[in-house]
């Protein structure tokens, strides 16, 4: 019976692994290959640089040490600077984890809850509801173990190639994520809500970006959420028999 169950693990492991050969997985390949280029014209070195990607997996996070580092600051300063970044990660993990807890927490959970970010997150959330309960974490574990080996190899391919590689491609290449992100985003809106949430986050951000520049993005999402749940209970409220 354990025996059994193991294998059926390892067999979920291995597809998920395998589920790295997609478009997300391509695209999160191309982005850590940008940063590998920038992080090299920053005056990092490989091992640093392959090191970043693995122990932070967010290239928000990875870009903000490598500023923090190429500017003079400390570590302490971009040690900071990296967990006001890693904010944003936490009502993802909230999300995702019903997907795929177990009777009993385990070290398995905490492995899991590393390979959090945007593609292994928005994957899980499309993938796993499919996949039978008891085999979810052992899918994504392997998964987002996938992930970062294709983010290792990306970033240092993109450290080795730096050199021909114009500075404008590698930033292109940073900007697949948000971009895939975003594109993810619209294509799993269900409810009106979800639709107003991404228009008001869509035109508050420029907005937020000029007015308050580095609170932009929390800001947009914030009160573009916010209006959004706002004019969704209105909404409700009004089609709702019986009521004003």
């Amino acid at each position: 019976m354990r025996e059994n169950r193991r294998s059926q693990q390892l067999a979920a492991f291995g597809s998920g692994l395998l589920g790295t050969f997609s478009i997300p997985g391509l695209i999160l390949f191309a982005s850590a290959a940008g940063f590998g280029a920038l992080a090299r014209d920053a005056g990092m070195s490989l091992f640093n640089t392959v090191f970043m990607m693995g122990i932070f997996f967010a290239l928000p996070a990875q870009v903000v040490m490598m500023d923090q580092l190429a500017r003079g600051g400390s570590i302490m300063a971009g040690t900071f600077a990296v967990a006001l970044t890693a904010i944003r990660l936490l009502p993802m993990t909230v999300a995702l984890m019903p997907l795929i807890k177990e009777e009993r927490t385990n070290w398995r959970q905490v492995v899991a809850v590393h390979f959090i970010a945007v593609t292994a997150w928005i994957e899980g959330m499309r993938r796993l509801p499919s996949r039978p309960a008891a085999l979810r974490l052992s899918y994504f574990i392997g998964l987002g173990t996938g992930f970062v080996l294709a983010t290792l190899v990306g970033a240092a391919l993109g450290f080795l190639i730096a050199g021909s590689v114009p500075p404008i491609l590698s930033a292109a290449l940073l900007f697949l994520t948000p971009i895939y992100f975003f594109l993810s985003l619209v294509a799993t809106a269900r409810s009106s809500v979800d639709f107003l949430a991404l228009t008001f986050g869509t035109m508050l951000g420029p907005v937020f970006y000029v007015l308050v520049p580095g609170f932009d993005l929390l800001l947009g999402g914030l009160v573009g959420g916010t209006l959004a749940f706002v004019a969704g209970r209105y909404q409700k409220k009004l089609w709702e028999p019986g009521k004003e």
